[in-house]
Formats: structure tokens, C-alpha cells, sequence
């Protein structure tokens, strides 16, 4: 009679746990000697096991602890692009002066769509892993000249852009945390000669963005406070071991410098 195939796999079990039997009978004899009676063996073997479930639960300790490392990684890299995005008050302080603009001003049109361009971005293209070099440019623009209509004073703004790839796919939300601070404690408190100086440019896969204002002393405390150091935080996740980020601050003039290698 024809055995079926879940007989033979049976045949096959059964074969190969006698082998097994007298494979362990084989080594019992031949270690038994070595150990001096069966008992010492057994002892042996008891703590290989023993050692061979240590190192598993280390390795699955080890496995867990990296999934629960990743999963705070990932939550605090959500946490930090929430507050790296424009300070809210920035946002009720731009529609409060449209209301005084509506009437009087016909700019107060052109702030609208330039203040809803801006929540659009950081709302939607913000959440997005990647974004265009334009994408980040264009935020910026509208950003700079919102704030230059806004604060009505005799400045020096200058944005230069230098791109060779304007698709070149950077974090998004880079810039403004520099260029927010900039305004925040420097122009805003500066009575006269108020400037600030920024430079973007890329070329072969390295994008460089340099930013320069200057600023009273009395106003600078918090010159490096959470947006910075999110910013830090951020570039190392993102772009580790492929960023630099140097700042230098002197005579009453602020400079911040950052370099990403895309590739």
C-alpha cells in the first residue's frame, strides 16, 4: 500500500528522532568519560542552556529596546517639527494689522494672500517628509516681505538666492527658524539702522544658507533658545554626520551658517 505525504513526513519525523536518540546516546558516551559520570554531563548541559537562553533574552531585550528608541525618535522628530514651525503669534499679529489695512491700504490684499500661502505651506507641505529648494524659497519670500510690511520702519533686508537645482529635495521648514529669529531679536527691537543680510545658494547636492542681523545686547537672551535648538535637534536626525551649523556672535551682530550635504 502507497503511503500518503503526511505518512512519509510522519516516516521521515520518526526516523530522524530515533537518529537524534542515538546521536544524544552517542554523546553522553563519549563525554562520560570526560566528566566522570552522567550526572556531570547533565549539569554541562544544563548550564548551555541555561546560557543559550540568557543570550536570547538579551538579544530580544536588545530588539525591544531599539524598537522602543525608534518609536521616541520618531515621536519627538513630530513634537520638534511642530515647534519649528512659525510662532503662532506671528500669525495674529499679521491679521490684526489687516484689519487696520482692509480700508485704507489696497496692500492689505497682497498680505492676505501672502499670510494664506504661508499657513497653507506649513500646514500641508510641512507635514511632508521632503520638499523642493523653490517650495522652501517661496516660504521664505512671503515670510520676508510679510514681516517687512509689517513692522513699517526703515531697514536693510536682503535675500539672496543662488540655486543651481531649485528640485533639489530638502527637510521642510530649514530656514525660517533662522530667519524668524533674525526679526524676533534684532529688527523688532532695533530703532534704526536695522538689518539683515540672508544668502541661499546650491550646487552640486550641497545646499548653504548664511544669515547675518544685528541686534542690542539688552534684547539678545534668547537668541538660542527653543527654535535653535529644535533646529539642532532636527538637522541631526535628519541629516547626520552630513550638516554643519556654526554661529557666531559679535559686536553686536548675529551669524549663523549652515551647510547640508543632500547626497
Amino acid at each position: 500500500m502507497k503511503l500518503n505525504i503526511s505518512d512519509r513526513k510522519k516516516k521521515v519525523i520518526n526516523r530522524m528522532y530515533k537518529i537524534t536518540l542515538v546521536i544524544i546516546g552517542m554523546v553522553i558516551v563519549l563525554f562520560n568519560d570526560t566528566f566522570g559520570r552522567l550526572e556531570g554531563f547533565v549539569e554541562f548541559l544544563a548550564l548551555y542552556f541555561i546560557l543559550i537562553l540568557i543570550t536570547v533574552a538579551y538579544w530580544i531585550f536588545k530588539q525591544i529596546k531599539s524598537i522602543i528608541q525608534l518609536k521616541n525618535e520618531k515621536e519627538k522628530t513630530e513634537l520638534l517639527h511642530l515647534k519649528s514651525q512659525v510662532n503662532p503669534h506671528f500669525f495674529f499679529n499679521t491679521l490684526n494689522n489687516l484689519y487696520g489695512l482692509m480700508e485704507k491700504d489696497s496692500k492689505a490684499r497682497e498680505m492676505v494672500l501672502k499670510l494664506s500661502d504661508m499657513m497653507r505651506y506649513s500646514i500641508y507641505e510641512g507635514d511632508k517628509e521632503w520638499v523642493t529648494i523653490k517650495e522652501e524659497v517661496d516660504y521664505l519670500k512671503n515670510y520676508i516681505e510679510l514681516q517687512d510690511l509689517r513692522y513699517h520702519k526703515k531697514s536693510d533686508i536682503q535675500f539672496s538666492v543662488q540655486v543651481v537645482n531649485f528640485e533639489v529635495k530638502v527637510m521642510p521648514l530649514l530656514f525660517i527658524i533662522l530667519v524668524e529669529n533674525a526679526f524676533k531679536h534684532g529688527l523688532e527691537n532695533l530703532e534704526k539702522n536695522a538689518y539683515i543680510h540672508m544668502n541661499l545658494s546650491e550646487s552640486n547636492n550641497t545646499v548653504n544658507f548664511e544669515i547675518e542681523n544685528n541686534f542690542e545686547i539688552r534684547h539678545n537672551s534668547d537668541h538660542q533658545g527653543i527654535g535653535l535648538k529644535n533646529l539642532k535637534r532636527r538637522l541631526a536626525l535628519v541629516y547626520p554626520k552630513k550638516h554643519t551649523l556654526t554661529i557666531d556672535e559679535a559686536n553686536n551682530k548675529y551669524k549663523v551658517a549652515l551647510t547640508i550635504k543632500i547626497k
